[in-house]
């Protein structure tokens, strides 16, 4: 069992799964209550798109992945010019006191996000945004609502500490080439790798096509 990280959701359900679909819809109708409550613009998420292609080979990861990305955003915020080393041993990236400070703060789109569902959308907004539902039914999946821009900002900030290569901010075919190899090597920063570039895609692709990033 893994994440599985997405864009176009809803428009693949369109074609391949009509059932699928209308439980989406569902889902956006609360998320737009979640924004509007917020004093925010609502998300249409589209229902027809051109292919939408990733750089990233991996479209999921296993859910400890993202841990380690966590903590070494965490760790950059904290100390500007942190260079990131592999995590050595059994340790737990989730139990290191940065990222439970970061989510204390709840300002991290990154951090402050469910590890296993939920969603993203290409709105601008500051604060990581929560539901305040009273009921199981209206409950935003995941709990934390993110924004597409920040998650990207977020992505933005982290590279350098990876080790990654951007061009005021944008990330060229070739680098995303070789994050990719190392991704696959299953050695030193590679879960930061993996964890990275897919959520850089999906933030990416995300933004131009104006369609929600989903967890599940």
């Amino acid at each position: 069992m893994g994440l599985a990280v997405s864009v176009g959701t809803l428009a693949d359900f369109l074609e391949n799964d009509p059932e699928g679909a209308e439980w989406f819809e569902g889902d956006f109708e609360i998320v737009n209550g979640v924004l509007a409550s917020a004093g925010l613009p609502p998300h249409i998420e589209p229902r027809e798109l051109p292919r939408l292609d990733s750089r990233a080979s991996l479209d999921g990861f296993p859910y400890s992945f993202i841990h380690y990305l966590r903590r070494a955003y965490a760790h950059s915020v904290v100390t500007p010019g942190w260079k990131a080393m592999p995590v050595e041993g059994d340790f737990d990236p989730s139990e290191d006191p940065v990222i439970q400070a970061a989510l204390d703060e709840a300002e991290s789109h990154l951090i402050c996000h469910s590890d296993a569902e939920g969603f993203y959308v290409p709105v601008e907004f500051d604060d990581v945004l929560f539901s305040d539902a009273d009921s199981e039914d209206e409950a935003l999946t995941g709990g934390m609502l993110g924004s597409s821009y920040r998650l990207r900002d977020e992505l933005v900030q982290v590279a350098p500490a990876l080790g990654i290569a951007l061009d005021d901010g944008q990330l060229s075919d070739e680098e995303a080439a070789r994050i990719d190899a190392l991704a696959e090597n299953d050695e030193g920063l590679y879960r930061e790798y993996a964890s990275w570039l897919l959520l850089y895609e999906m933030a990416r692709l995300s933004i131009a096509h104006k369609t929600a990033i989903v967890f599940s």
